[in-house]
């Protein structure tokens, strides 16, 4: 088989392997870094009461994550100010992503309980998936495996400039 016909994802493996799970909240764990390490931790925006961040496993190219600072759970545990500022966050993220990669649509949403699909059950977060026509294929469903065309740092660079 040629080069050209192989898909290569090799930062997927570190999550196969389980090797990406870390002790206590990663976003937490980000908040409390530096906010001169948040292009290594792929922070992009930080608010008052909100942030957005890049996910480091990434369903498509540019798919974003709008949390609380403050760790909850619960979306009923958010206080008005805190869902203003979240919901916010979101559009501006859309804005956002439009500017830099010109999706055709989005999928905004958040798992609430791990049987809803929460893979970080315990700090609420809402995923903003940018679409393309045609984004879709048999690798999910054939190999449970996503193409995502775009290194993390490259679409990282790309945001910043217009977030």
């Amino acid at each position: 088989m040629s080069n050209d016909r192989r898909l290569w994802a090799p930062w997927r493996m570190t999550y196969i392997r389980g090797q990406s799970k870390e002790k206590g909240c990663i976003f937490c764990n980000r908040l409390k870094k530096s906010k001169k390490s948040d292009h290594k931790n792929l922070v992009l925006f930080r608010g008052k009461r909100a942030f957005v961040i890049l996910n480091r496993f990434p369903y498509t190219s540019g798919h974003l994550m709008v949390a609380p600072i403050q760790h909850v759970a619960k979306i009923e545990e958010l206080d008005s100010q805190t869902s203003c500022e979240i919901f916010e966050l979101i559009q501006r993220s859309i804005v956002a992503l439009k500017k830099a990669f010109s999706p055709s649509g989005f999928n905004v949403g958040a798992n609430l309980g791990e049987c809803a699909g929460a893979g970080i059950k315990d700090h609420l977060h809402f995923h903003i998936v940018p679409r393309w026509a045609g984004d879709t294929n048999f690798m999910p469903v054939i190999g449970d495996i996503r193409v995502v065309s775009q290194d993390l740092k490259e679409t990282y660079n790309e945001l910043i400039k217009v977030f």
